[in-house]
Protein backbone atom coordinates (compact mmCIF):
# COMPACT_ATOMS: atom_id res chain seq x y z
CA UNK A 1 0.00 0.00 0.00
CA UNK A 2 1.60 3.58 -1.46
CA UNK A 3 -1.26 6.00 -0.91
CA UNK A 4 0.32 8.18 1.58
CA UNK A 5 1.86 11.56 0.33
CA UNK A 6 3.75 13.61 3.34
CA UNK A 7 2.98 16.35 1.39
CA UNK A 8 -0.84 17.11 2.42
CA UNK A 9 1.08 17.03 5.92
CA UNK A 10 4.14 18.84 5.67
CA UNK A 11 5.02 21.25 8.43
CA UNK A 12 2.36 20.09 11.12
CA UNK A 13 2.81 19.43 14.58
CA UNK A 14 4.36 16.08 13.84
CA UNK A 15 7.00 17.38 11.56
CA UNK A 16 8.15 19.92 13.72
CA UNK A 17 8.69 17.14 16.70
CA UNK A 18 10.30 14.76 14.38
CA UNK A 19 12.61 17.12 13.06
CA UNK A 20 13.84 19.06 15.92
CA UNK A 21 14.80 15.94 17.41
CA UNK A 22 16.49 14.79 14.12
CA UNK A 23 18.50 18.24 14.13
CA UNK A 24 19.34 17.71 17.59
CA UNK A 25 21.03 14.22 17.24
CA UNK A 26 22.70 15.53 14.04
CA UNK A 27 23.74 18.42 16.19
CA UNK A 28 25.32 15.89 18.48
CA UNK A 29 27.21 13.48 15.93
CA UNK A 30 29.04 16.71 13.93
CA UNK A 31 30.66 17.77 17.56
CA UNK A 32 33.50 14.58 16.65
CA UNK A 33 35.34 15.32 13.95
CA UNK A 34 34.85 11.71 12.94
CA UNK A 35 32.08 11.08 9.69
CA UNK A 36 28.81 9.55 10.12
CA UNK A 37 26.11 7.63 8.62
CA UNK A 38 22.54 8.62 8.49
CA UNK A 39 19.83 6.23 6.98
CA UNK A 40 16.23 7.33 6.22
CA UNK A 41 13.89 4.34 5.73
CA UNK A 42 11.18 6.70 4.49
CA UNK A 43 12.72 9.59 3.05
CA UNK A 44 9.93 10.87 0.85
CA UNK A 45 10.69 13.97 -1.49
CA UNK A 46 12.86 15.73 0.46
CA UNK A 47 11.81 18.82 0.88
CA UNK A 48 8.25 20.55 0.46
CA UNK A 49 6.72 22.82 -1.22
CA UNK A 50 3.94 24.78 1.33
CA UNK A 51 2.18 26.68 -1.59
CA UNK A 52 1.43 23.64 -4.21
CA UNK A 53 -2.07 22.52 -4.50
CA UNK A 54 -1.32 19.40 -1.94
CA UNK A 55 0.18 21.55 0.68
CA UNK A 56 -2.62 24.15 0.14
CA UNK A 57 -5.38 21.62 0.72
CA UNK A 58 -5.53 21.32 4.15
CA UNK A 59 -3.04 23.63 5.49
CA UNK A 60 -1.45 22.02 8.41
CA UNK A 61 1.58 24.36 8.25
CA UNK A 62 -0.24 26.73 9.50
CA UNK A 63 -0.72 25.29 13.09
CA UNK A 64 2.71 23.94 12.27
CA UNK A 65 5.80 26.05 11.14
CA UNK A 66 4.46 29.05 10.85
CA UNK A 67 3.17 29.49 14.32
CA UNK A 68 7.14 28.86 15.60
CA UNK A 69 8.13 31.41 13.37
CA UNK A 70 6.71 33.86 15.12
CA UNK A 71 8.35 32.97 18.83
CA UNK A 72 9.95 36.08 20.17
CA UNK A 73 12.90 33.98 21.96
CA UNK A 74 12.47 30.33 21.15
CA UNK A 75 15.04 27.78 22.67
CA UNK A 76 18.17 26.93 20.81
CA UNK A 77 16.71 23.54 19.52
CA UNK A 78 13.81 25.11 17.17
CA UNK A 79 16.38 27.78 16.76
CA UNK A 80 18.42 25.18 14.96
CA UNK A 81 15.46 23.71 12.72
CA UNK A 82 14.03 27.45 12.29
CA UNK A 83 17.78 28.45 11.00
CA UNK A 84 17.40 25.89 7.97
CA UNK A 85 13.57 26.21 7.23
CA UNK A 86 14.75 30.40 7.02
CA UNK A 87 17.87 29.13 4.71
CA UNK A 88 15.39 27.57 2.56
CA UNK A 89 12.93 30.53 2.15
CA UNK A 90 14.13 33.84 0.55
CA UNK A 91 12.14 36.17 2.71
CA UNK A 92 10.45 35.40 5.81
CA UNK A 93 9.66 38.29 6.86
CA UNK A 94 6.36 36.86 8.18
CA UNK A 95 4.76 33.72 9.08
CA UNK A 96 2.75 33.55 5.46
CA UNK A 97 6.31 33.90 3.42
CA UNK A 98 6.99 29.98 4.37
CA UNK A 99 7.31 28.39 0.62
CA UNK A 100 9.68 25.92 1.22
CA UNK A 101 9.65 23.43 4.78
CA UNK A 102 12.37 20.49 4.91
CA UNK A 103 11.68 16.70 5.11
CA UNK A 104 14.06 14.81 7.17
CA UNK A 105 17.10 14.56 4.32
CA UNK A 106 17.27 18.24 4.12
CA UNK A 107 17.36 18.68 7.97
CA UNK A 108 20.16 16.14 7.84
CA UNK A 109 21.65 17.88 5.14
CA UNK A 110 22.07 21.25 6.92
CA UNK A 111 24.51 19.26 8.86
CA UNK A 112 26.16 17.02 6.66
CA UNK A 113 30.18 17.21 5.91
CA UNK A 114 31.99 16.33 3.22
CA UNK A 115 33.11 13.07 4.87
CA UNK A 116 29.26 12.22 6.05
CA UNK A 117 27.63 10.00 4.00
CA UNK A 118 23.45 9.73 3.61
CA UNK A 119 21.81 6.83 1.92
CA UNK A 120 17.84 7.41 1.08
CA UNK A 121 15.27 4.93 1.03
CA UNK A 122 11.71 5.63 -0.61
CA UNK A 123 9.22 3.65 -2.94
CA UNK A 124 6.59 5.57 -3.55
CA UNK A 125 6.63 5.79 -7.60
CA UNK A 126 6.13 9.62 -7.48
CA UNK A 127 8.24 10.25 -4.47
CA UNK A 128 11.46 8.56 -5.57
CA UNK A 129 12.04 10.26 -8.70
CA UNK A 130 11.26 13.94 -6.84
CA UNK A 131 13.88 12.60 -4.35
CA UNK A 132 16.71 11.24 -6.60
CA UNK A 133 16.58 14.84 -8.64
CA UNK A 134 16.93 16.80 -5.24
CA UNK A 135 20.39 14.85 -4.47
CA UNK A 136 21.31 13.50 -7.96
CA UNK A 137 24.57 16.01 -7.63
CA UNK A 138 25.64 15.43 -3.88
CA UNK A 139 28.04 12.49 -4.18
CA UNK A 140 27.62 12.19 -0.33
CA UNK A 141 24.32 11.15 -0.58
CA UNK A 142 22.65 7.87 -2.27
CA UNK A 143 18.82 7.26 -3.62
CA UNK A 144 17.47 4.49 -3.43
CA UNK A 145 14.05 3.22 -4.46
CA UNK A 146 13.69 0.18 -1.83
CA UNK A 147 12.41 -0.98 1.25
CA UNK A 148 13.70 0.97 3.77
CA UNK A 149 13.06 -1.78 6.73
CA UNK A 150 15.38 -4.01 4.78
CA UNK A 151 18.15 -1.32 4.37
CA UNK A 152 18.52 -1.65 7.95
CA UNK A 153 19.36 -5.40 7.43
CA UNK A 154 21.73 -4.67 4.28
CA UNK A 155 23.15 -1.95 5.79
CA UNK A 156 24.83 -1.77 8.61
CA UNK A 157 26.71 -1.61 10.29
CA UNK A 158 28.24 1.32 8.57
CA UNK A 159 32.11 2.21 7.84
CA UNK A 160 32.30 5.09 9.62
CA UNK A 161 31.15 3.10 12.90
CA UNK A 162 28.90 6.49 13.89
CA UNK A 163 25.46 7.10 13.06
CA UNK A 164 21.56 7.76 12.93
CA UNK A 165 19.05 5.40 11.52
CA UNK A 166 15.60 7.13 11.26
CA UNK A 167 12.61 4.99 10.73
CA UNK A 168 9.42 7.37 10.23
CA UNK A 169 6.66 4.90 8.38
CA UNK A 170 3.23 6.26 7.93
CA UNK A 171 1.93 3.27 9.27
CA UNK A 172 -0.87 3.23 6.43
CA UNK A 173 -0.96 -0.94 7.95
CA UNK A 174 -1.17 -2.00 11.21
CA UNK A 175 1.91 -4.26 10.68
CA UNK A 176 4.24 -1.28 10.57
CA UNK A 177 4.08 -1.23 14.10
CA UNK A 178 5.11 -4.65 14.21
CA UNK A 179 8.14 -3.85 11.54
CA UNK A 180 9.37 -1.01 13.25
CA UNK A 181 10.23 -2.58 16.10
CA UNK A 182 11.73 -6.33 14.79
CA UNK A 183 13.51 -3.86 12.47
CA UNK A 184 15.07 -2.06 15.44
CA UNK A 185 15.97 -5.35 17.14
CA UNK A 186 17.85 -6.43 13.78
CA UNK A 187 19.73 -2.81 13.46
CA UNK A 188 20.46 -2.80 16.84
CA UNK A 189 22.29 -6.32 16.79
CA UNK A 190 24.32 -5.29 14.10
CA UNK A 191 25.18 -2.00 14.83
CA UNK A 192 24.61 -1.33 18.50
CA UNK A 193 26.40 1.74 19.07
CA UNK A 194 24.04 3.54 16.21
CA UNK A 195 21.68 6.00 17.38
CA UNK A 196 17.89 4.89 16.50
CA UNK A 197 14.89 7.20 15.56
CA UNK A 198 11.79 5.67 15.70
CA UNK A 199 8.80 8.76 15.14
CA UNK A 200 4.85 7.31 15.50
CA UNK A 201 1.88 8.91 15.22
CA UNK A 202 -0.76 9.22 18.37
CA UNK A 203 -4.22 7.87 16.96
CA UNK A 204 -4.62 6.45 20.77
CA UNK A 205 -3.39 6.18 23.79
CA UNK A 206 -3.57 2.72 23.84
CA UNK A 207 -1.72 2.64 20.50
CA UNK A 208 1.32 4.77 21.84
CA UNK A 209 1.37 2.74 24.85
CA UNK A 210 1.58 -0.40 22.39
CA UNK A 211 4.62 0.46 20.67
CA UNK A 212 6.23 1.45 23.63
CA UNK A 213 5.83 -1.65 25.76
CA UNK A 214 7.16 -3.31 22.93
CA UNK A 215 10.61 -1.66 22.28
CA UNK A 216 10.35 -2.21 26.11
CA UNK A 217 10.32 -6.05 26.08
CA UNK A 218 13.74 -5.80 23.54
CA UNK A 219 15.52 -5.51 26.50
CA UNK A 220 17.66 -2.73 24.32
CA UNK A 221 19.21 -0.02 26.91
CA UNK A 222 19.11 3.26 26.88
CA UNK A 223 15.69 4.28 24.91
CA UNK A 224 14.10 7.96 25.67
CA UNK A 225 10.59 8.92 25.14
CA UNK A 226 9.26 12.18 23.48
CA UNK A 227 5.74 12.73 22.79
CA UNK A 228 4.20 15.91 21.82
CA UNK A 229 -0.23 15.96 21.80
CA UNK A 230 -1.95 19.10 20.80
CA UNK A 231 -5.26 17.53 21.92
CA UNK A 232 -6.12 14.62 24.09
CA UNK A 233 -4.84 11.63 22.27
CA UNK A 234 -7.90 9.64 22.31
CA UNK A 235 -9.71 12.38 20.52
CA UNK A 236 -12.03 11.00 17.06
CA UNK A 237 -11.06 12.61 14.11
CA UNK A 238 -7.47 12.36 13.08
CA UNK A 239 -3.55 12.50 14.16
CA UNK A 240 -3.68 13.87 18.10
CA UNK A 241 0.02 13.97 18.20
CA UNK A 242 3.42 12.46 17.74
CA UNK A 243 6.15 10.41 19.46
CA UNK A 244 9.83 9.92 19.42
CA UNK A 245 11.34 7.06 20.34
CA UNK A 246 15.52 7.11 20.76
CA UNK A 247 17.84 4.32 20.99
CA UNK A 248 21.17 5.76 22.63
CA UNK A 249 20.01 9.43 22.29
CA UNK A 250 22.57 12.52 23.08
CA UNK A 251 22.89 13.14 26.38
CA UNK A 252 21.67 16.47 25.92
CA UNK A 253 18.46 15.56 24.07
CA UNK A 254 16.48 14.95 27.37
CA UNK A 255 17.48 18.10 28.87
CA UNK A 256 16.90 20.02 25.62
CA UNK A 257 13.90 18.20 24.95
CA UNK A 258 12.59 19.78 28.77
CA UNK A 259 12.96 23.04 27.17
CA UNK A 260 11.68 22.80 23.53
CA UNK A 261 8.54 20.64 24.32
CA UNK A 262 6.49 23.09 26.84
CA UNK A 263 7.07 25.60 23.83
CA UNK A 264 5.77 23.53 21.08
CA UNK A 265 3.20 22.08 24.16
CA UNK A 266 2.25 25.83 24.11
CA UNK A 267 1.91 27.02 20.62
CA UNK A 268 1.09 24.13 18.45
CA UNK A 269 -2.20 23.63 20.71
CA UNK A 270 -5.09 22.57 19.48
CA UNK A 271 -7.44 25.80 19.52
CA UNK A 272 -10.39 24.16 20.31
CA UNK A 273 -9.04 22.01 23.06
CA UNK A 274 -7.50 22.20 26.20
CA UNK A 275 -5.91 19.14 26.78
CA UNK A 276 -2.52 19.49 25.03
CA UNK A 277 0.47 17.86 26.60
CA UNK A 278 3.74 16.45 26.51
CA UNK A 279 5.27 13.54 27.80
CA UNK A 280 9.50 12.51 28.24
CA UNK A 281 10.40 9.33 30.14
CA UNK A 282 12.88 6.24 29.69
CA UNK A 283 11.59 3.24 28.00
CA UNK A 284 14.79 1.99 29.39
CA UNK A 285 17.39 3.37 31.19
CA UNK A 286 20.81 3.35 29.82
Amino acid sequence: MLSYRHIYHAGNHADILKHIVVSEICHHLTQKDSPFFYLDTHAGIGQYALDSEQAQKNKEFHSGISQLLELPNPPTAIVRLLDIVKTMNDSLDNKNNVQWYPGSPKVVDAYLRNKDKMYLCELHPNDYPILADLFHRDRQVTVEKRNGFQAVKALLPPPQKRGLILMDPPYEVKQDYDTVVQTLVEGHRRFAQGIYAIWFPILSRQQADNLANSVQQTRICNVLLLELSIRDDDAQGGMNGSGMIVVNPPWTLKQNAEEFLPVLTAHLADKNSNEAHFQIRWITPE
